[in-house]
């Protein structure tokens, strides 16, 4: 999954925004971005593991920001080093998939601030903040602390592509004032496409438009992914 592969398969499937979204960093954005020249829109982003192992997603209006937000984030960043054989390399990459560097530091690990530390602290640099695969076992909000407060803030509630439409629609009526979208997490090339994302109806693929989809502001909406 280099940046090339990322690319390629985006335009195939038809995608017109996408956010790198690496556990704990947002190293790797410039080489996705780089590679794809705004075809597609590439986001900058990190999925933060919490002190409670929760996973909250993060997308940022600059690399600057983001970056940022990764200095906040690791100062608290355990000095855990990371085992290739048990957990694979962790590259770093150019926008030719060239190597620039390796990350030792365990990357799929809980930072040291709590869930609403993080966000509280993302919502304050201008992030997107998103509950990561609130349906799932694991590292989900639900599955640690139980069901979220309907006022809690973030801006989106995100559940698994392989949800089917009854399933996603329970949460729905469970939190009828939330916004939800549907998101690959892809961990591969072939689960990335149109069928595992979320439609919005935006004047163009960027960060402010997104935003205002996922409050349902001047036209800008988010299409319910499950029909």
């Amino acid at each position: 999954m280099g940046a090339r592969e990322i690319v390629s398969r985006a335009r195939e499937s038809g995608l017109d925004v996408i956010a790198i979204t690496d556990h704990n960093t947002c190293d790797n954005y410039r080489a996705v971005a780089g590679f794809a020249d705004g075809n597609p829109e590439v986001l900058p982003a990190l999925e933060v593991q919490t002190a409670e192992d929760i996973h909250v997603v993060t997308i940022f209006p600059s690399i600057q920001a983001a970056g940022e937000f990764k200095k906040w984030l690791w100062l608290k960043m355990p000095p855990i080093k990371n085992d290739p054989d048990v957990f694979g390399d962790q590259v770093v990459i150019d926008a030719d998939n060239d190597i620039i560097r390796m990350e030792d530091t365990l990357l799929i690990q809980g930072a040291g601030y709590d869930i609403d530390t993080v966000v509280s602290r993302a919502n304050g640099m201008g992030a997107i903040t998103i509950l990561a695969h609130a349906d799932r076992p694991a590292f989900a909000y639900t599955a640690v602390l139980g069901p979220f407060p309907e006022d809690y803030p973030v801006d989106a509630i995100e559940l698994s592509c392989r949800l089917d439409s009854e399933q996603a629609g329970e949460w729905r009526r469970r939190y009828p004032s939330r916004t939800f979208i549907r998101s690959s997490d892809s961990h591969s090339l072939g689960t990335m496409g149109r069928g595992n994302c979320s439609k919005m109806l935006l004047a163009g693929p960027s960060f402010d438009e997104i935003m205002m989809a996922l409050h349902g502001t001047d036209g800008r909406r988010v299409c319910w992914p499950w029909g």
